[in-house]
This record gives structure tokens, C-alpha cells and sequence, in this order.
């Protein structure tokens, strides 16, 4: 299986913390609890990925709920995988990426997603992020 990345164990927590703030502003919620266990290894052992079959249920869970909130796939209809480029200008998944995107895992996913956003040159990260961002077409 893949790895999930501190980045997006760190993600999962704050959405989990905007979600279901503390009542006294020390006690954190059973899904922050849960994936801090995860969590803070990592940053002790200054390691930066976790194998996601090795999360303990109640972390996993809380994962997936996050997940379940972020965008499943980067495509922006645009695809130029079909014309025959190896990587697509739209999107910047690879072209076996973009076949198998629905047997992926979510953690394989996530990879994938965390790649082509620190790349950034598809098109979905420049002259189209710019038209949403405008809520021009």
C-alpha cells in the first residue's frame, strides 16, 4: 500500500479541530486524539511518511473523514492523456494514474495529489486556478 505524508496527517488534525473544537480549549477530541498518536511519532522520529495499513482504526477513521471532505480527483476535463501525452496537461497525473484513479487508494491518491501540487504545471495550478479564483470562465 502507500504512505500517508505528515502533511496530510497534520491536515486531517486541524480540519478535525475546526470541526470539533475543545470545550476548554485543552481537551482535544477522541479523532484529533486518534491521529495525534500517529502524528507525533513521526515528528519525533523526524520521519515524514506512515505505512497507512499500520494506522490504528480510530486514526484511520478520522483520516478518511478528512479525505472524504478534500477533492477526489485533480481533473479539470482537460485531458491530454487521451491525445497521447504521458503526463496530462490538465491535471498532471501520469497516464496510468489516470486509468487506474478509481482503484487507487485513498492514501495512493493523496500521493499522487501531493506530487502534482509541489510540481505545479498543469494547468489546473495556473491559468485555470486563475479563472476560479476570478469565477471567470
Amino acid at each position: 500500500m502507500a504512505d500517508l505524508h505528515l502533511d496530510d496527517l497534520e491536515a486531517a488534525i486541524n480540519w478535525w479541530r475546526d470541526r470539533s473544537p475543545s470545550p476548554d480549549g485543552v481537551t482535544a477530541c477522541a479523532e484529533v486524539r486518534a491521529l495525534a498518536e500517529v502524528y507525533a511519532p513521526l515528528v519525533r522520529e523526524r520521519r515524514s511518511t506512515v505505512d497507512e495499513d499500520t494506522l490504528p482504526p480510530a486514526a484511520r477513521t478520522a483520516w478518511l473523514a478528512w479525505y472524504a471532505s478534500t477533492p477526489d480527483a485533480p481533473c479539470i476535463a482537460i485531458c491530454s492523456t487521451t491525445q497521447g501525452d504521458a503526463i496530462c496537461k490538465g491535471c498532471g497525473r501520469t497516464f496510468d494514474e489516470v486509468q487506474h484513479w478509481t482503484v487507487m487508494t485513498p492514501a495512493e491518491k493523496r500521493a499522487v495529489w501531493r506530487r502534482i501540487t509541489a510540481d505545479g504545471t498543469a494547468w489546473r495550478f495556473n491559468r485555470y486556478a486563475e479563472r476560479a479564483a476570478r469565477g471567470t470562465r
